[in-house]
């Protein structure tokens, strides 16, 4: 065989080997599965929004819907199944409603981002300040608004936390926010500020701000 023709074979098969590798990835990522566990507190929190947009319609119970890895804004862990983020920004309408508690389920939820919603003015839930794993905070422009809930000081270790452009405003105390010891990024853009005499000291607490 000529040196060119040896060549040529080596390269197809150095290609097809590439292929096959390529092919058995994407079959691994798209098989993976979530838990059980983890699916039901996600179909909780579907029926308390407003989504008058359909924009959740890929979740659901059907044959085709039972794996919500696959489901609009959820991406789980390849290794584990484990749910890590869940990004709702809509790119088309918005969500509404009230957020179910049942995402206390998500016990490995790394990042949360409901940003450009429209909760109506709701409260932000206390119990977001429960999630411990989270390391991205997103709810900008959800038409949120009321006090910073305090127990988001138990959140040590997110390292994002952007609230602008909601109606918010602070307690007397923020204290408890110089617990995030981890966060890098924090956006109050548009928060009344005024009640808290110590929101200057607090953020000078945050070491990586």
């Amino acid at each position: 065989m000529s040196l060119l023709l040896s060549t040529l074979f080596i390269g197809f098969l150095l290609e097809e080997h590439l292929t096959l590798g390529s092919n058995i990835l994407v079959g691994e990522v798209n098989a993976t599965r979530c838990r059980e566990n983890e699916r039901q507190p996600l179909l909780i929190f579907k029926q308390n929004l407003v989504d008058d947009s359909d924009i959740l319609s890929s979740w659901g119970n059907g044959d085709d819907k039972r794996n919500c890895c696959k489901w609009r804004g959820v991406v789980c862990s390849n290794r584990t199944g484990h749910i890590l983020m869940l990004n709702l920004q809509p790119t088309d309408g918005y969500l509404g409603g009230t957020i179910s508690p049942s995402l206390l389920n998500l016990s490995h939820l790394n990042y949360l981002d409901l940003s450009f919603n429209n909760f109506n003015g709701n409260t932000i839930p206390e119990f977001i300040g429960s999630l411990r794993n989270l390391r991205y905070l997103d709810l900008s422009y959800a038409c949120f608004s009321g006090p910073i809930p305090y127990q988001f000081g138990n959140l040590s270790r997110l390292q994002s936390l952007e609230l602008r452009g909601n109606d918010l405003y602070s307690s007397s105390n923020l204290e408890r926010l110089s617990h995030l010891s981890s966060l890098k990024k924090l956006d109050l853009s548009l928060s009344n500020l005024s009640k808290s005499n110590d929101w200057v000291q607090v953020v000078n607490k945050l070491p990586f701000l």
